[in-house]
This record gives C-alpha cells, sequence and structure tokens, in this order.
C-alpha cells in the first residue's frame, strides 16, 4: 500500500511540474486584441491629424489581421495595401521601407517581391514588437507618400510606449 501512495505522489508531482513547465513557457508575449484596436486608433488619428485618408491594418505573428479601419474617403485599394504591409513587416521582421532598399540594391533579392501573394514592398509597415520579440506587424496605405504612411504606423507604435 505504501508504494502505491508513494508511485502516486511521485506520478502526481511529475504532472504537475509539467503543468507549471507548460504554463511557464507559454506566457510568451502577444498582440492582444485591445492592443491591436489602440494601435490602429493612435496610427489613425495621426493621419487624420496630417489631413491623410487611409486605411491601417494590424496583424498578429501569423499574418492573420487583429484590427483594422477604412477611414472616410479612403481608396478602396488602400484596405488591401495597408493589410499587405503590415503581413510584410510581421513575416519578414522588417520596415517594409527597409526591405524596398534591401530589393532595390540587390538584383537577387528583386525576387522578395514574387515570394508570396501577400508581400508588399512599399513604406508604410513596421513590426511590432513587445519585449524585442515581433508578435505582429502594423500597415498604413493612403497618404501621398510612403514616409507619411511609415509616420502614421510609427504613431501607432508610439501609443504601446505611452501605456506602460
Amino acid at each position: 500500500m505504501y508504494k502505491i501512495k508513494l508511485r502516486f505522489l511521485f506520478i502526481w508531482l511529475l504532472s504537475g511540474f509539467s503543468i507549471t513547465a507548460y504554463a511557464i513557457r507559454e506566457q510568451k508575449p502577444f498582440l492582444s486584441l485591445s492592443l491591436a484596436n489602440k494601435i490602429v486608433t493612435a496610427a489613425m488619428q495621426q493621419c487624420e491629424r496630417d489631413g491623410f485618408q487611409v486605411s491601417v491594418a494590424v496583424v498578429d505573428k501569423s499574418g492573420v489581421i487583429r484590427a483594422q479601419v477604412r477611414m472616410d474617403n479612403a481608396g478602396a485599394h488602400t484596405i488591401e495595401s495597408s493589410f499587405r504591409k503590415a503581413y510584410t513587416s510581421a513575416s519578414l521582421k522588417l520596415p517594409t521601407s527597409k526591405l524596398a532598399q534591401i530589393a532595390a540594391k540587390d538584383s537577387e533579392l528583386q525576387g522578395l517581391h514574387h515570394m508570396a501573394n501577400n508581400i508588399l514592398l512599399l513604406g508604410g509597415g513596421l513590426p511590432i514588437k513587445i519585449n524585442g520579440e515581433v508578435v505582429g506587424g502594423i500597415g498604413v496605405g493612403g497618404a501621398p507618400g510612403t514616409s507619411f504612411d511609415e509616420t502614421c504606423a510609427e504613431a501607432g507604435l508610439k501609443s504601446m510606449q505611452e501605456s506602460k
């Protein structure tokens, strides 16, 4: 009887340890819906202050949309471009303007344009990082120049710092 109780205790302790280890391992940073909405709103407000009608998309690290908005009078094409910029920056873990520069300078890397249907090497996409880990991407499309798109995306990222 003593051996059975000891064996049961041993198994119980091991299973408890695995659950604890699993819980610790799964506490990686992630992009919550509330944070995604906050980022989209801040980027949109920046573009609105600057007088631009845009679309803003935020995706998670897998490239799935967490939040997206199309401002009044923003072109229909801006929905797709904002998503693709967010997807590109999340999946390749770099700003889309930097990726565009890299591809323009190296003929071998120009193939990045055709790597996947959702890749868009055009400024306005930035990776979203939490504790140094890429958890998603933001993309802005529709301002009269990619540097303006990127300024709005930066405002979205800045909103993350303001909540800390």
